[in-house]
């Protein structure tokens, strides 16, 4: 067996002889547990299957699933790259019985496998069960003809599987490879057993029982089999490995990385190279799936992993990002077999790269923090360990890379202090999760489903039709009749009213037949194909099985239609003129605006939002007829439809063309898979306007932009806006941006003018006493007191430094009053700083002023007080302070 892609081919293709359907990997988000941070085992796809929520067209599948493990319960973050069997990125093969067969097929393909396809010798092989699990036992014997000594019965919960406190659950059996003599450990179920001699390659879950609340244990109607064998894990005893980084696929990635940092693989930084390969994986596909590093959920997860790989990547000494120009290696090793990182390459690249030039700027922020912290700490010092988990939790620091900075300057690390911050951080992380993945389906609308089918949608060509009512659903549980006055949701048969979906609202519309009228509110999905209307009854009562006649709310379809297409042209325009890196990161599309979200790692210039918008707009006055066409994703793909990154999608897609463009090879502008609803040509969009561009998350941009009369509308306004703006200042729409700049120069002229006029009177001015023009002596000291109207206190300290000049030795008060509030600045020439301060005398003046507090040098400081009737008073209460100083 020469390599996992060889491994993985013939598991699949086995079980595909063996009457099993292959099933695709779903996405590593998962879309129907929302217990779920990521997808960590290959039944997660097939949860509701298993729990008789849904059905599937086959009752046996196999799969070589994607996985992570980096949050929540399942959490091999920390101990990636130091033991050989841990990994945040894994594919997890495995085979699947829905009610079909069970023990003794699932435990004769097994042996059929390990010891035929893939020829591992059969004295090698061990095998456990649960202790109760007699069937099994006798099995292992009947069908392996493993003898008694290596059929090991285990007690504990290791080898029993349960999906939660209640549902399927089951005994588990799993095979063992022995590596030998010569390696240290004991058979499972020993006191040695966490040696290395004896490896789990597969786990096969006998899932034949149900969990009921209060402890009762009864037996499945249909038994089924979910098993999980870890393609890396078994491709290191296929491969004569005892490191699963040792297997063709990791080295590749290892050696790759050592090429690009110009290190040993197997040197010093071998843990680095292993903990980067292994990251890097998680990183791309986690990417590709549409996950975006962020500080929260998934996002924060997916950062945590990059910038541990990042990290590893500056102690091998590079300067310059290193994780990007890797991924080229990682496609070509896995891009067949998940042709999805191969698409979302573009992306992926400028994610990784944008994310490691940020985080070398808080590595060394965070080095700095790490010296303020510990220079003032005596030799043998201990840092404190609130400090260690900032260094940790913020910049990326994990633990030991603090100790290892620490230990070279003899210093150590409060681990009891970093322990606490943790068990609090972790704490208030399960307070705030609410789980994750898609909100759960109801268990209402499965059943509904399974009786009933999917709906029928006909809404891409009628706007009008007619349809039964399926069910009636209020408060979660289905009944029989809605009166008037009452609110409900409906299943019909067929429906042209479009269910919200891939960003597209839900229409609106009415029903009415037979004495029932109807107005429907919203439509949306449920268990994957129902189209449930959420409707008022206005008149009547509404019954299961009543015949109805259907319409939607054309112009709002209408108006629908035309923002749904163009987010189309506009992702393809944002592509040409950002650069393939771009991809939709999700959108709202409504009868009033649209928007997309789409990744980009800065704002636009004006320039570029000016180009897109000419770009959609030369494809919409073409009027090309839009183009829909059936097919398998994999071929809309390969033919160069654009999809949708995490995207699940069906055996069959629509997939949209639209527009020409003769320098393609196709000559089409825009080909993209999607199940919504469209213009018959580009011209019925008529208009396309950008009205913003801003951030809505690190790495993500968002346009709205109006299309048709919408469009029209906003800019009808626009051009009012300038009409009349032109008519006040007397000059022509053309010529208003000139005036107003003409005007604002002006302005600003005139307020320089102003405060320069303000600024003179107020010194020239002064009533006698505190006031006065001239300074006075206290103490042999001059001082300069004034109270000054009008004048801007941002210019106190100017005046006052002109005042210093003019005076030669002294202080300067003046305190400028605006609007009933005062402000104070105090100058003290050079040669006083030595015996008095402004800081110390600014506060008297702000005190006397109503306020408090204030800020500077020992020769300037300023500061403020809400009650400027008192500006006289402060000037003498700063005299008596200075006098008291002096004296002192």
């Amino acid at each position: 067996m020469s390599s996992l892609s060889d491994i993985r081919r013939t598991f699949l293709e086995f079980f595909e002889k063996n009457g099993h359907q292959v099933v695709a990997s779903s996405p590593l988000v998962p879309h129907n547990d929302p217990s779920l941070l990521f997808t960590n085992a290959g039944m997660v796809q097939f949860k509701n299957v298993f729990t008789g929520l849904e059905t599937r067209a086959y009752n046996r599948a196999a799969t070589s699933q994607k996985c992570v493990r980096a949050g929540g319960k399942h959490n091999d973050l920390d101990n990636v790259g130091y033991t050989a069997r841990h990994h945040t990125f894994f594919e997890m093969l495995g085979n699947f019985s829905f009610g079909d067969y069970f023990k003794a097929d699932a435990i004769d393909f097994a042996w059929r496998l390990v010891t035929q396809e893939f020829g591992l010798p059969k004295d090698r092989l061990l095998a456990t069960v649960y202790a109760e699990d007699d069937e099994a036992y006798d099995l292992w014997r009947k069908v392996a003809g493993l003898p008694e000594s290596r059929i090991i019965r285990i007690a504990t919960s290791d080898n029993f599987w349960q999906m939660g406190d209640t549902g399927p659950c089951g005994p588990c059996s799993e095979i063992f490879f022995d590596h030998g003599e010569g390696i240290p450990g004991g058979p499972p179920g020993s006191p040695d057993e966490d040696g290395d001699r004896f490896i789990e390659i597969w786990n096969l879950v006998f899932m034949q029982f149900e969990q009921k609340e209060g402890g009762a244990r009864v037996a499945l109607p249909k038994p089924s089999i979910d098993t999980g064998m870890g393609l890396e894990r078994v491709g290191a005893v296929l491969q004569g490995k005892h490191d699963n980084y040792d297997t063709d696929l990791l080295r590749s990635l290892i050696v790759a990385s050592a090429q690009a940092s110009g290190t040993d693989p197997d040197g010093p930084h071998r843990t680095s190279h292993r903990v980067i390969a292994d990251h890097l994986r998680a990183s791309c596909f986690l990417i590709a799936d549409g996950v975006l590093p962020s500080n929260e959920g998934r996002g924060y997860v997916l950062r945590r992993i990059m910038r541990r790989a990042m990290r590893h990547a500056h102690m091998l000494g590079v300067d310059e990002p290193l994780m990007w120009k890797l991924v080229p290696a990682l496609v070509r090793a896995m891009g067949d077999a998940f042709p999805e990182l191969g698409r979302a390459q573009a992306l992926v690249t400028e994610t990784l790269k944008l994310e490691e030039s940020r985080f070398r700027r808080t590595l060394d922020r965070g080095l700095r923090l790490l010296d303020e912290e510990v220079a003032d700490l005596a030799a043998s010092g201990t840092l404190r360990g609130d400090v260690a988990f900032k260094l940790y939790d913020t910049y990326g620091f994990p633990l030991d890379l603090t100790q290892d900075v620490l230990r070279g300057r003899g210093l150590k690390v409060d681990t009891d202090g970093f322990n606490r911050e943790m068990a609090r951080q972790k704490a208030e992380a399960r307070a705030h999760w609410a789980g994750s993945g898609e909100a759960a389906t109801e268990a209402v609308w499965f059943t509904i489903r399974d009786r009933v089918g999917g709906t029928d949608f006909l809404g891409y060509e009628a706007e009008r039709a007619e349809g039964r009512v399926e069910a009636l659903v209020q408060s979660g549980k289905e009944v029989a009749s809605v009166a008037r006055g009452g609110e409900a949701e409906v299943v019909l048969n067929q429906t042209p009213f479009y269910a919200e979906s891939g960003g597209q609202v839900g229409d609106s519309g009415a029903m009415h037949g037979n004495g029932v009228r109807l107005s429907v509110l919203d439509t949306v999905k449920r268990a994957g194909d129902l189209h449930v209307h959420r409707v008022r009854v206005e008149d009547g009562t509404l019954e299961v099985g009543a015949e109805l006649a259907l319409e939607i709310d054309a112009a709002r379809r209408t108006a629908i239609r035309a923002n749904h297409s163009a987010t189309h042209l506009v992702h393809e325009a944002l592509r040409r003129v950002l650069g393939d890196h771009v991809t939709q990161k999700g959108s709202l599309v409504s009868a009033e605006r649209l928007r997309f979200d789409f990744s980009h790692p800065k704002p636009m210039t004006a320039e570029e939002v000016e180009q897109v918008e000419a770009i959609v707009n030369r494809v919409v006055r073409q009027n090309e007829e839009v183009g829909t066409r059936l097919m398998a994703p994999e071929d809309a793909i390969e033919a160069g439809a654009l999809a949708l990154f995490g995207e699940k999608y069906g055996e069959e897609v629509r997939v949209l063309s639209m527009g020409a463009d003769a320098e393609k090879p196709t000559g089409i502008y825009s080909v993209e898979l999607c199940g919504g609803t469209h213009v018959r040509r580009t011209g019925d969009i008529a208009l396309f306007k950008i009205v913003s561009e801003g951030a809505v998350a690190s790495g993500v941009r968002r346009i709205e932009a109006l299309t048709g009369e919408g469009a029209r509308r906003y800019l009808v306004e626009q051009e009012r806006a300038a009409r009349e703006a032109a008519a006040a200042l007397k000059t022509t729409p053309q010529e208003l941006p000139g005036r107003v700049v003409s005007l604002m120069e002006e302005r600003r002229r005139l307020e320089r003018e102003l405060a320069d006029a303000k600024r003179a009177l107020a010194l020239g001015g002064g009533g006698g006493g505190a006031t006065a023009s001239a300074p006075v002596e206290v103490g042999g000291i001059r001082f300069l007191g004034r109270v000054l109207d009008g004048v801007n206190p941002k210019d106190l300290r100017g005046l006052v430094d002109d005042a210093k000049r003019d005076l030669g030795s002294g202080v300067v008060a003046y305190v400028a009053v605006n609007e009933g509030k005062a402000a104070v600045a105090i100058g003290v020439t050079d040669d006083l700083t030595g015996t008095l301060s402004a800081v110390d005398l600014v506060r008297v003046g702000a005190e006397a002023l109503g306020g408090k507090g204030g800020g500077g040098r020992p020769d300037m400081a300023q500061a403020g007080g809400p009650n400027g009737a008192d500006a006289a008073k402060a000037i003498e209460a700063l005299q008596a302070a200075l006098a008291a100083r002096v004296a002192a």
